[in-house]
């Protein structure tokens, strides 16, 4: 996308003169008598160019205005030779540069070409430090074929637009995937864009994800919604199940068309954007029941990614605690504690409700020394013998297969490598629950 600068100067001349060699050097220049104007403007610019000496708000009072509402929009300053002092001050005040009149052209057009890159530059560092800390924080860690599968299936739809259905237990990290996906795009450089569906009153639902302009209700000033905000992105619709039903049937439009009409306005603005709606119900069912709408689910189920339970990864479980117990012990200063063989066993016992936002608490609290995770929907006896510990691992097996086969005995057995009668037999001896 071009640039967009906005230029605020109050002697008219001046102004056209800027935006003509700032639109003939590629870019697009958007025009303002004042501070004041330019704060008031629907647009979002690239950067900011603006006299220092204006009457009403001056370049300065700009300055503090635009960084508060956007710290990264790069402002450069227009200062006479008597403003030099207070040109100083804007620069420690977060001014990208400033230039002494008379200046050249081709000096302010690298001026503003050198501003620009310095931004991108910014974000792609933010970027990256986000993503580094999203993996550094669990990421999609793991070895297990539940974890290999969803990976593989990220790397084969991240690259794509399609919009996607992520489904699992709470606390199974589907934001995670939503960020991986978000990342594998071609939309990576632009913003990803999250709303709780759940925690939005049903009041406030529309104004935020459709924006409203001035006057739409008292008080009311020109405000893009999150549609908007995550134009040229990704927007993710967190517990889509939540969604009001009033708002379902104005969303779908929305996304059909790609067209978004803000609140008191009459005019449809354009959308660019991918949409990962996360679900911790199973959407289809709601979709007969009538609470959730089945056009719009279709919608948004371009396609659609299951993220197992905590409980069906296995050994991943361990290394899952290790890894956090680790962040923890290294965040607060202290030594790693090594967990035992007996809270290794634990740990693949639980039942894990919480998922990994549980194990989370648990490593981060063993790492503190304040206790050890115990299990209390299995006895904490450990097998002594080799084959008991042999047929300890082979129980385990079995119900974690079983749990990734939704119970069938059939595609059980296929994936254990064992005759299905074997597989009953082992089952009824270790009293397994199908």
């Amino acid at each position: 996308m071009i640039p967009l600068i906005h230029v605020v100067e109050d002697d008219r001349d001046h102004r056209l003169a800027l935006c003509d060699l700032i639109e003939a050097a590629g870019y697009r220049a958007e025009p303002f008598a004042g501070g004041s104007e330019a704060l008031a403007a629907t647009s979002r610019p690239d950067l900011i160019l603006t006299d220092l000496r204006m009457p009403g708000m001056d370049g300065q009072a700009l300055l503090e205005a635009a960084r508060e509402r956007d710290p990264d929009c790069p402002v450069v300053l227009i200062s006479g030779h008597g403003d030099l002092a207070q040109a100083v001050q804007a620069m420690r005040g977060g001014a990208e540069d400033f230039l002494e009149k008379p200046y050249d052209g081709m000096h302010l057009l690298s001026v503003i070409e050198r501003s620009l890159r310095s931004r991108a530059a910014r974000a792609e560092i933010g970027r990256l430090q986000d993503r580094i800390a999203r993996r550094d924080e669990g990421g999609l860690l793991g070895q297990s074929a539940a974890m290999s599968a969803l990976r593989a299936r990220i790397a084969a739809i991240g690259p794509t637009d399609l919009d996607v259905v992520i489904t699992g237990e709470t606390g199974t990290g589907k934001e995670l995937v939503a960020h991986a996906l978000h990342e594998a795009s071609a939309r990576a450089a632009g913003p990803f864009v999250a709303v709780n569906c759940a925690a939005l009153p049903e009041s406030l639902f529309e104004i935020e994800i459709f924006g409203h302009v001035a006057g739409a209700f008292p008080g009311a000033q020109d405000k893009p919604g999150k549609l908007e905000a995550a134009s040229g992105g990704t927007l993710m619709l967190d517990e889509v199940e939540a969604m009001p039903p009033a708002i379902q049937p104005k969303l779908l439009r929305a996304l059909q068309e790609r067209m978004v009409e803000r609140l008191g306005e009459n005019r449809l603005r354009p959308l660019d954007l991918r949409i990962i709606a996360t679900s911790k119900a199973d959407l289809r069912p709601l979709t007969l029941d009538g609470s959730f709408r089945a056009d719009l689910f279709y919608r948004l189920a371009g396609t659609e990614i299951a993220v197992e339970p905590l409980r069906a990864l296995g050994d991943d479980i361990v290394l899952l605690f290790s890894h956090y117990a680790g962040l923890a012990a290294a965040r607060y200063g202290r030594e790693m504690p090594q967990p035992s063989y007996a809270l290794k066993q634990r740990l693949l016992r639980r039942p894990w409700p919480g998922n990994v936002r549980e194990l989370k608490a648990l490593a981060e609290r063993f790492a503190l020394g304040i206790d050890i995770p115990e299990d209390t929907a299995a006895p904490l006896t450990e097998p002594e013998g080799l084959a008991e510990r042999v047929a300890a691992f082979e129980a385990r097996e079995i119900r974690l297969t079983l749990e990734r086969c939704r119970g069938n005995t059939e595609r059980t057995a296929k994936a254990l490598g064992i005759a299905r009668r074997t597989l009953n037999d082992k089952i009824s001896r270790y009293g397994i629950r199908v």
